[in-house]
């Protein structure tokens, strides 16, 4: 499943967890991937932000509700969906995004069939499907802005032959999959899907096609997949209700308890400080039928995670989870007061660290001197990661050193300080030299030209510091008196 031989990801033979209101937060798609889900979808957010306490990237609305929450462990198998704001222009989406840096999720998906009027009234989701145009020129302009992959999801049209005309020209703007609802704009899942309009569209194109709409009636264990997936010819298969009320429906050796399975909901949900009424919806679409059960009743008079955390006897594991979380607000509060301590950021080493030039005046920069130190210890050399925020235009940059990973948690004006910046982290973690005015000459760089001059005897004072150092190159090398270069 995995991805291709460029990194991307692929949408052939998949599982999928479909995008849905409410549900498909950070706890229901850490669930899903435990239990066999290839990729899982997400929902549309405006801004971002890091959480270092909960390790997680936040993507947050105006009101500073955290409307997307994800974290390392699905970076490479999470679809960020977004819905069409008509009245923003296509650029919007270009602009949304950068601002949520696509190191953060493995692709993007645009919502182009949901038919809630929350989402139809104001030109969003299914609403597009009348205008073709329109969805060509925002999928057109989100394959040529981003890197990662691009999709859509749809619903399909009242005649055969206009959805597959649609889909034919949705297929040449570059998207890498399409995925199907098989009803129409106007039906609910109480009317049967539409597994014949799903198979001549996947005869019609060549890009993998992803099949939905078949929880109620055709999906209720992971065995149903793979019989809608041959009924439908579809390359893939996206789940939505059979996984919201147990994700264990991805799971190959059958499906769980739904008490077991909500109790590892539940875990995740406390991790992650998932919003404790998200939660309490969430498991109140596990229990079904049994929502008016002791359990149900006492869920549902829960406020707090903590509450519901009593009603499945995990008070240990909550109290055990806030401990630890609260030890890692101290540790960043620490940080915060003691800026140059390094600090794990995930998987990344972070230090508060600006590449400033006029503090490293010698011949050789800090990246220079990582390189040198790869090189004499036979090592892979360092590789350099660079991001740039849209808002000013910032850059941001991190190194992998032996396969660990450096950031400087500030950001730069240029893509070249960015790196020099890491470099820095990486070099004080490491407690090497980094070429700073008045660190000790350490020989580490520059041995070819030394060797040259082995027969000189230069004065003792002038080799000591890099102030020195600097002053001899110099004075041998006049014609380099007046440019330094700090792009090495």
């Amino acid at each position: 499943m995995t991805a291709n031989t460029v990194g991307r990801l692929c949408f052939r033979n998949v599982n999928a967890l479909a995008p849905m209101v409410r549900v498909g937060t950070l706890p229901t798609r850490l669930l899903s991937l435990d239990y066999g889900a290839d990729i899982v979808y997400s929902e549309v957010s405006l801004s971002v932000e890091k959480v270092q306490v909960l390790e997680t990237v936040d993507f947050v609305a105006p009101d500073e509700r955290v409307m997307f929450r994800t974290c390392e462990k699905e970076k490479d198998r999470v679809v960020f969906q977004m819905v069409a704001l008509l009245p923003l222009g296509t650029c919007f989406y270009i602009f949304l995004f950068v601002m949520c840096r696509e190191n953060d999720v493995a692709a993007i998906d645009v919502n182009m069939g949901c038919p809630k009027e929350y989402s139809t009234k104001g030109g969003m989701g299914a609403a597009l499907l009348s205008d073709p145009d329109k969805i060509e020129a925002i999928l057109r302009t989100l394959v040529k802005g981003v890197s990662k992959p691009v999709t859509c999801k749809i619903r399909i049209l009242p005649t055969l032959e206009d959805t597959v005309s649609l889909v034919k020209r949705i297929e040449n703007t570059g998207v890498a999959a399409i995925a199907v609802h098989g009803r129409l704009k106007d039906e609910r899942p109480r009317h049967p899907v539409h597994c014949d309009f799903i198979q001549a569209i996947a005869e019609a194109v060549s890009i993998p096609v992803i099949a939905n709409g078949g929880s109620l009636d055709r999906v209720k264990a992971h065995a149903d997949i793979e019989e809608f997936r041959k009924v439908t010819g579809a390359s893939s298969v996206m789940v939505a209700r059979a996984a919201m009320w147990n994700p264990s429906v991805f799971r190959s050796q059958g499906l769980l308890s739904v008490e077991e399975v909500m109790e590892e909901y539940l875990k995740y949900a406390i991790r992650y400080d998932n919003h404790a009424f998200n939660t309490k919806y969430c498991l109140c679409q596990m229990l079904r039928d049994k929502v008016e059960s002791p359990l149900g009743k006492q869920l549902k008079s829960a406020q707090t995670n903590k509450e519901i955390c009593e009603g499945y006897g995990l008070q240990e594991y909550y109290k055990k989870t806030q401990a630890e979380l609260q030890a890692r607000r101290e540790a960043i509060q620490t940080n915060h007061n003691h800026p140059n301590q390094p600090v794990l950021d995930g998987d990344v080493t972070t230090m508060h660290v600006k590449f400033e030039r006029r503090e490293y005046p010698g011949e050789f920069s800090p990246k220079m001197f990582l390189l040198e130190w790869s090189r004499k210890e036979n090592l892979e050399q360092p590789r350099y990661e660079t991001v740039q925020r849209s808002q000013d235009r910032a850059f941001q940059s991190m190194v992998t050193m032996t396969g660990k990973k450096y950031r400087s948690t500030l950001w730069e004006k240029s893509k070249k300080y960015a790196e020099q910046a890491s470099a820095i982290v990486c070099l004080r973690v490491l407690g090497l030299p980094e070429g700073r005015a008045g660190e000790e000459y350490s020989g580490l760089v520059g041995k070819r030209k030394r060797e040259e001059k082995s027969n000189e005897t230069p004065d003792e004072e002038d080799t000591t510091t890099y102030f020195g150092a600097r002053k001899r190159h110099l004075s041998e090398n006049p014609e380099k008196q007046r440019v330094t270069n700090y792009s090495k």
